[in-house]
């Protein structure tokens, strides 16, 4: 997942709290082993090696004291999730909590990367390695978390439940057999997702704001392809599959979808506007206060870390194309993946592609079935709880609901009637946030840091 960020001035900041963190701790050890561990292992679609990764983990909750039969993994296709229920004692007699996270990562090829994209490294500063955000720091934190609990004697009042999907990052296919067809799962009174969410910080290292992810956009991607005799490259001919579909891109770039709101992403605009301050915070206010405010829109729409809140998105992400250097092509394909503003259906997105590519001869195969799923109002148990651990950190910061640009497991559980909300325990500068891209890396003090966030909230939410 990726996910987005903020960028702000210093202004309103929370200050700086230095968290003494014992990094030699059993619990700081173990967390930095599983992750270590986890990420040395190339979890990429189509590769197989999911199921290792689940297997590893299930032996380490074993290995705690969790009993076997509450440490399941679940193969489905080439990929595996995993599922491990710590046991309550049912004094508050309120169903189970969901903790999710996914195994899998973006796929890396080493030879772009300064540094192994499979092998945890680092540096003064960072942890580098696919997967060290997206989302391995999660799971690798939420499993050292109920390592630490069963090992201190800890009685939750009702069950938690980890549930680690195994292919989030292509098909979800795990994810939807997780949420669908597992009847104990959906009884959940509700999900904290470890894959989204978190908290900002300026390049000084000053605390702006922690968002928490309510809701999602609709995910959707679709082949565009055209069709050629083609024929011999010394005979050229006026129609070309490469250049049709590359006319059909130039005009996806182009298009920009209409400007979309809710009164979630006014409230987040108008308080990040008044946080950021400057030009682009005026902007944010102005938006706030009357969305149809054409240059404020399109001030927005040219910041990577807001666009996705304001309207659909659709972006061109592979291309495909030709059979043999001397000859003509006989199709040419385009990958184009596309965000959708909630209450939008996936339809009306392609008829407007097609209206604007203008070309009958493109033709659209859409290769997942589209996933719409509700907002989950915050409640006030669950806020309270996740700013005891952030506010532990950095006491006064705002916390704010937030609608994702990108796609998480959550979109599924929401859908299937479980209110989820994503809570990690990451605060970074968003500049330094490259997860899915080259050299994906986390702060160390980040991860460390966050060793207590999930225990904090765990407490809260489920502690006598």
């Amino acid at each position: 997942m990726r996910k987005t960020g903020i960028v702000f001035v210093a202004c309103l900041l929370s200050p700086v709290i230095v968290v003494a963190q014992d990094t030699s701790s059993e619990h700081a050890r173990k967390t930095l082993e599983i992750y270590t561990r986890i990420i040395g292992v190339e979890t990429s679609k189509n590769l197989g090696n999911v199921p290792e990764v689940a297997n590893y983990l299930a032996g380490e909750l074993v290995a705690a004291g969790f009993p076997k039969e509450d440490v399941e993994i679940l193969p489905v296709g080439e990929t595996a999730a995993l599922i491990a229920r710590y046991r309550g004692d049912g004094s508050s007699g309120k169903a189970p909590i969901l903790l999710l996270g996914h195994m899998d990562v973006v796929e890396a090829r080493p030879e772009d990367w300064e540094r192994p994209p499979f092998e945890l490294t680092r540096d003064d500063t960072y942890f580098y390695a696919r997967g060290s955000i997206d989302n391995k720091f999660g799971v690798a934190q939420l499993t050292s978390t109920f390592i630490r609990l069963m090992k201190e004697g800890f009685t939750p009042n009702r069950d938690l439940i980890l549930v680690f999907s195994g292919d989030e990052e292509s098909t979800m296919i795990s994810t939807r057999v997780l949420a669908y067809e597992r009847p104990d799962l959906a009884e959940a009174e509700f999900a904290l997702n470890s894959d989204a969410g978190g908290g900002t910080l300026q390049a000084n290292g000053e605390a702006v704001v922690y968002r928490i992810q309510v809701a999602e956009k609709t995910y959707v991607t679709w082949e565009l392809t055209v069709r050629n005799p083609g024929g011999h490259s010394s005979r050229p001919r006026p129609d070309n599959a490469i250049y049709d579909l590359a006319s059909a891109i130039s005009k996806i770039q182009n298009h920009q979808f209409p400007v979309r709101w809710n009164d979630m992403t006014l409230e987040y605009f108008e308080e990040t506007g008044k946080l950021l301050g400057g030009e682009l915070g005026e902007a944010m206010l102005r938006f706030a206060k009357n969305p149809e405010d054409k240059d404020a829109a399109d001030r927005l729409s040219v910041e990577p870390s807001y666009v996705g809140s304001t309207r659909t998105t659709c972006v061109v992400t592979m291309l495909r194309a030709g059979h043999a250097e001397n000859a003509l092509p006989q199709s040419a394909t385009a990958t184009v993946n596309c965000r959708i503003y909630p209450g939008v259906p996936a339809a009306d997105v392609m008829k407007a592609l097609q209206q604007v590519i203008g070309n009958d001869a493109v033709e659209f195969e859409e290769i997942y079935a589209p996933t719409e799923s509700p907002i989950s109002e915050l409640r006030e148990d669950v806020r309270a709880a996740i700013s005891e651990a952030v506010h532990a950190r950095y006491p006064g910061i705002r916390m704010l609901a937030y609608m994702e640009s990108g796609g998480t497991d959550g979109m599924h559980f929401r859908r299937a009637g479980v209110p989820t909300w994503a809570a990690s325990g990451i605060f970074m500068n968003p500049d330094e946030m490259y997860a899915h891209g080259l050299n994906e890396r986390v702060p160390i003090k980040t991860f460390y840091d966050a060793l207590d966030h999930w225990s904090t909230i765990i407490r809260e939410l489920a502690g006598d």
